[in-house]
């Protein structure tokens, strides 16, 4: 999730000095003992936790709305519902199953390309999600050359470690998904920084892992950007893990300030000598492939994409930033055009996230000609398009993540399905940092016909979470799904970042999580911006993750139907 304002330069009250070292000393102390800690010790702390979200989970919704500018009532609501309690308790609930499964929970189908590399589908996982995801799909594609294993990290247990995890302030599940992944699947205790963005989470995650804070096996602080700096090079911390900006990344591994960097990269030699993972965002692409597109595929794939947009006021690493068409596309057009209207209908919402009005700005500086949808009362920024952008090396739009509602419009020059996939491929590969989040949009009948075209071009995407007709922001909330960059970054070319989250299958080797989706889904999915029952969907989806029982099921699709 790459932007300026970052963990380390934005201000926040402090965790005092005397609190903090103690607080060191204690999960320093209780290391080694967490890799001591039985299977049933360990599922014991994850349903503790389950009950503590449930509990919690009314006023945590509340508190990030209002801190969003949204109204607990609202529809709108159920956005926090979803984003926040429910992906966290589907976690703990996917890591219980993972561990009752001695860390090797058996995929549901493997089957290996034609290349030899190997695929597990991992979703739908039960009849109860199929009916709640009808026609949904996800698979892991492991790295090519590596066994299909799972757990590795977690069965050859080794000495414990202390890690720093430093937590987005977007979506209010990131930071304790992180610290999940980091203390059950990799063995480390976990100390998490909170975001002064989203500090508030203090309070609800306190509940959350009240058994394991008590244990010494995680503490929770909060405070500015020079506590992160100090955290990062505390002799105590053993390892680091991020999700947020690529400048607090080079700033962490480089040095803190530009020539200190290019000095240090000149000689390669990292200011950090500790191992760190990250998270970094992505310039994300939607990949629109010319087909015989109807009037009411073109308005819901308009729907669809202006709602990537619009949700969470576009603070994610997986809102669309690029749409690309092509040239020769009869409909495309008309896909514009309503794609347009469809974004001008949303409201606009609260910027909540710093620095969002000056990098909005920076954009309007770099291109006069960009449309505002709607207007912009205070404290908002309007969804924009910059219409017909230029394919040239280094355009503004094209290389810098603009976390803010910008969408530019880029059209290849094919005229066919199969010449749009090819350029298409390269172009994302070439032109667009970052290597998180990808999608596809594809009508069946040219699935079917070009869909060996398609199945090299998925192949090909060097994206860690690809959504086919589905937005790659459900990637990160299914679980059984590795999120993360593609992998092969580097420090020097840190792109969307290094490692794997969630993965709750915990393969040792993902290269991507692929999501398939019908192309006309229905009912309403929960990511539409004019769902009209959310909030009461996000509840009912909340509680059923807790414990799925087929008695839920009715109400949860009434609420689906009603919006």
């Amino acid at each position: 999730m790459s932007r300026t304002g970052s963990n380390l330069h934005s201000p926040a009250p402090r965790t005092d000095p005397q609190t903090l070292a103690a607080l060191i000393a204690q999960l320093a102390a209780q290391k080694d003992a967490w890799t001591q800690v039985a299977i049933p010790e360990r599922i014991a702390y994850l349903q503790q936790g389950i009950a503590g979200t449930s509990a919690i989970a009314p006023r945590w919704v509340e508190t990030a709305c209002r801190a969003k500018g949204i109204d607990p009532d609202s529809s709108l609501a159920g956005e926090e519902w979803i984003t926040g309690p429910m992906t966290l308790i589907r976690h703990l609930r996917l890591l219980i199953a993972a561990l009752a499964a001695n860390g090797q929970p058996p995929p549901l189908k493997q089957y290996q390309r034609v290349n030899g590399q190997k695929v597990a589908q991992v979703f739908p996982g039960s009849w109860m999600e199929k009916l709640l995801w009808w026609g949904f799909q996800a698979e892991v594609w492991l790295q090519p050359g590596q066994p299909a294993s799972q757990g590795a990290i977690y069965r050859q247990k080794s000495a414990g470690r202390v890690c720093l995890v430093l937590g987005a302030g977007n979506v209010s599940s990131i930071p304790p998904l992180d610290v999940l992944y980091k203390l059950f699947v990799e063995d480390q205790v976990v100390l998490l920084k909170l975001n002064p963005v989203n500090a508030y989470l203090g309070e609800f995650l306190e509940v959350v892992f009240e058994p394991l804070i008590a244990a010494g096996f995680i503490g929770l602080v909060s405070g500015d950007g020079n506590l992160g700096r100090e955290l990062c090079e505390h002799s105590q911390i053993n390892t680091i893990h991020m999700t947020g900006a690529q400048q607090t990344h080079e700033a962490i591994v480089w040095g803190s300030t530009p020539e200190e960097q290019r000095s240090r990269r000149a000689d390669h030699r990292p200011a950090l000598s500790k191992p760190i993972t990250a998270e970094l965002g992505c310039i994300t692409p939607v990949l629109v492939v010319p087909g015989p597109w109807r009037q009411g595929d073109i308005a819901f794939q308009a729907q669809h994409l202006a709602s990537m947009v619009a949700h969470n006021a576009s603070f994610n690493c997986t809102a669309p930033q690029v749409v690309v068409t092509a040239q020769g596309w009869e409909q495309r057009p008309a896909f514009l055009d309503q794609l347009k209207q469809e974004l001008a209908a949303i409201p606009p919402r609260l910027a909540y996230y710093p620095g969002a009005q000056d990098r909005y700005q920076t954009f309007l500086d770099h291109y006069p000609q960009a449309q505002a949808l709607t207007a912009a009362p205070g404290g908002t920024i309007p969804w924009t398009v910059i219409p017909d952008v230029s394919l040239i090396t280094g355009e503004y739009v094209l290389s810098q993540e603009a976390f803010c509602g910008i969408l530019a419009e880029v059209t290849l020059a094919a005229a066919n399905p199969k010449d749009f996939l090819a350029q298409a491929v390269a172009f994302a590969n070439q032109q667009l940092p970052g290597t998180l989040s990808c999608v596809v949009l594809v009508h069946p009948a040219t699935q079917r016909r070009y869909s060996k075209d398609l199945a090299t071009a998925i192949a090909q995407l060097r994206y860690g979470a690809i959504g086919i007709n589905a937005w790659s922001g459900v990637i990160y909330a299914l679980g059984v799904t590795p999120w993360g960059a593609f992998p092969g970054h580097s420090l020097e070319n840190i792109g969307s970042g290094q490692g794997f989250v969630h993965n709750t299958y915990l393969f040792d080797h993902p290269q991507k999580s692929v999501l398939t989706a019908p192309f006309r889904i229905f009912p309403t999915p929960a990511w539409f911006a004019n769902h009209r029952n959310l909030r009461q969907l996000g509840q009912r989806l909340t509680t059923f993750e807790a414990a799925p029982t087929w008695e839920q099921l009715p109400g949860i699709l009434r609420a689906a139907l009603r919006g």
